[in-house]
């Protein structure tokens, strides 16, 4: 079995997504012939953008709290992001009536602190630059006897996650390649788990902003390897390292790891806008960039792309987007 050893597998995958029916929103696969023509390939797009919170985050956040038991759910969870992982945990602890406290920077933009106090969360912010906000968050989770819900490295997380593309797949039909934003590597490792499993031999590229090039280090060294903070305005990606349960199955199944500039990401969010007429957030757009600067051979081949977000404010998307 390909799956042997890993995390997660595909039938998580599908159970997954027995779960967020009706839940999720199967979002939109868009296709454009502008975009067909300029690439030379026939491309369908995830429009995860417009996913409930206003990115994937949400499958892997439902998916797993929905899995725990009735006197886990009583004590709550708690999680650590200051985006579309805090608003994730948020709403579907809100859906599940779980107690939730999510612990956010302190200089986190006011929209997203407001978000999520919206969905009904404790906010819990703390000092970027003198703590440490794992530490923090585990710290409230014993205290409190809460369940902590990591951002990626996780079996629930990254099956939930990957049913953004058994959805694509289903709706779009057999794929040869797939473009996937990567970050810690939810997203992909389930992706890479439905990907393989409904287009086998598919070609798997995971898409990374230069400035935050863990994935490449790690896969050009064949281990995890840890860097600093990126600066990037791809801000869902500013990861240091891949996870300890997605670096194995990404490394087995996905071919391999792509970078793009931030130039190159306003580029395809101005695309996204112009084009599309779809708003998508920096992180959101690196597959897109991928796929319009040619890092990846898609040469008259049917192609997956995965918006993955959309959650930018209005001042940063005009100063992306040249307004």
């Amino acid at each position: 079995m390909i799956e042997a050893g890993f995390a997660a597998t595909f039938a998580d995958v599908r159970a997954a997504a027995d779960r967020l029916r009706g839940v999720a929103h199967r979002t939109p696969v868009i296709t454009s012939a502008t975009l067909d023509e300029r690439v030379a390939a026939h491309v369908f797009l995830k429009a995860e953008n417009l996913q409930r919170i206003g990115a994937f985050k949400f499958r892997g956040a439902y998916n797993t709290i929905a899995q725990l038991s009735p006197e886990r759910k009583r004590a709550g969870v708690v999680a650590f992001s200051s985006g579309n992982h805090a608003q994730g945990v948020a709403l579907a602890a809100k859906l599940l009536d779980v107690p939730a406290v999510i612990v956010m920077p302190s200089d986190a933009p006011a929209a997203k602190l407001a978000a999520t106090r919206g969905y009904g969360a404790e906010v819990v912010t703390y000092d970027r630059e003198r703590m440490n906000r794992a530490e923090l968050a585990a710290a409230i989770a014993a205290e409190r006897g809460a369940t902590l819900v990591p951002p990626y490295d996780d079996p629930a997380i990254i099956a939930g996650q990957g049913t953004a593309v058994l959805e694509l797949i289903e709706d779009a039909g057999v794929l040869d390649v797939l473009l996937v934003p990567l970050g810690g590597g939810g997203l992909l490792a389930g992706s890479s788990l439905a990907a393989s499993e409904l287009s086998p031999g598919i070609r798997i590229y995971g898409v990374e902003p230069e400035a935050g090039d863990d994935w490449v280090r790690s896969w050009r060294e064949n281990r995890i390897v840890s860097i600093p903070v990126p600066k990037t305005i791809a801000d869902g990606q500013q990861t240091q390292s891949p996870g300890e349960l997605t670096w194995p199955i990404v490394r087995r199944l996905a071919t391999g790891i792509v970078t793009v500039s931030d130039d190159e990401i306003r580029s395809a969010m101005r695309f996204a806008f112009e084009r599309l007429k779809l708003v998508v957030e920096p992180s959101g757009a690196t597959a897109l960039a991928a796929l319009l600067f040619g890092k990846a051979d898609i040469r008259d081949t049917r192609v997956g792309i995965v918006l993955s977000g959309g959650n930018v404010d209005a001042a940063t998307f005009a100063a992306c987007i040249g307004v």
